[in-house]
């Protein structure tokens, strides 16, 4: 079932993704070679209760920490390890939901580490403009399959792949609300999108083949060609003429400035 937010409804999801967003520009300040992705949870968790909020990915389903830290080829939900150290030209994509006023923020953003390769960076800068080109399909009168198809397109357009194992969501009280949003698809397919109906929207774009596998602890999704992959997502209300993008990612624009993807 989907559920239309009222406005109040809205703004306490926002106050949620704001606290999200500060989460990410303070990881922004540290992420850098040589920190572990287990002191960058470490911190999130630290933050977030420290602000009156709840990580919402600590125990959900049994995953065991607050971030999901996906570094490389690995596409989404690697868990968090003192022994995994980043490296200088690796990306990270850091994963997370914030519990708070009864509601659950869902965002993503892939972080360069140290000196990455150009042709890594344009991955990310596209997987970026995925996003939002998919963000200006949500609008009251679209169809679900506006956001994927534009993705799609973009992505394949620029040599990229797009996973299809993994996909949006809609979000609110719960984590995983209806409907289901994929990355791909075709124009003009699907539920109609109606204002007040929030949704995360999270392109998941791959170097190489779109293909995953799942690792041994269960969690952890690699591309099987072991290339890079990015994933970029924001929490969006589906309104009149232009989404309401309730997650921000403007705490890491100030942190990071020129650095800034």
């Amino acid at each position: 079932m989907i559920y239309l937010k009222t406005d109040e409804e809205v703004e306490l999801m926002r106050e949620s993704n704001i606290l999200l967003g500060k989460t990410y520009a303070e990881l922004a300040k540290v992420i850098r070679p040589g920190i572990t992705t287990a002191q960058l949870d470490k911190m999130a968790y630290e933050f977030i209760m420290d602000n009156g909020g709840e990580p919402a990915c600590l125990n959900f389903d049994g995953y065991p920490a607050t971030l999901c830290t996906s570094v490389n080829e690995v596409v989404v939900h690697g868990i968090p390890s003192e022994k995994q150290v980043l490296q200088d030209g690796d990306v990270i994509s850091v994963d997370s939901c914030i519990r708070l006023n009864g509601f659950i923020s869902d965002s993503a953003y892939t972080f360069p580490v140290g000196d990455v390769k150009p042709e890594i960076l344009q991955l990310l800068k596209t997987t970026k403009e995925c996003l939002y080109l998919g963000i200006e399909q949500a609008v009251t009168g679209h169809r679900l399959g506006d956001i994927g198809a534009t993705i799609q397109n973009h992505a394949e357009k620029n040599g990229y792949s797009v996973v299809r194992e993994f996909v949006g969501h809609g979000i609110g009280r719960d984590m995983h609300e209806d409907p289901e949003v994929c990355n791909y698809g075709r124009r003009g397919n699907g539920i109609v999108l109606k204002s007040g109906m929030t949704l995360a929207i999270e392109p998941m774009i791959c170097l190489g083949r779109r293909n995953v596998i799942i690792e041994d602890d269960g969690w952890t999704a690699r591309t099987v060609d072991r290339k890079p992959a990015a994933h970029y997502e924001h929490s969006v209300c589906v309104r009149n003429g232009k989404a309401d993008i309730l997650s921000t990612f403007d705490f890491i624009q100030e942190v990071l400035g020129d650095r800034f993807i």
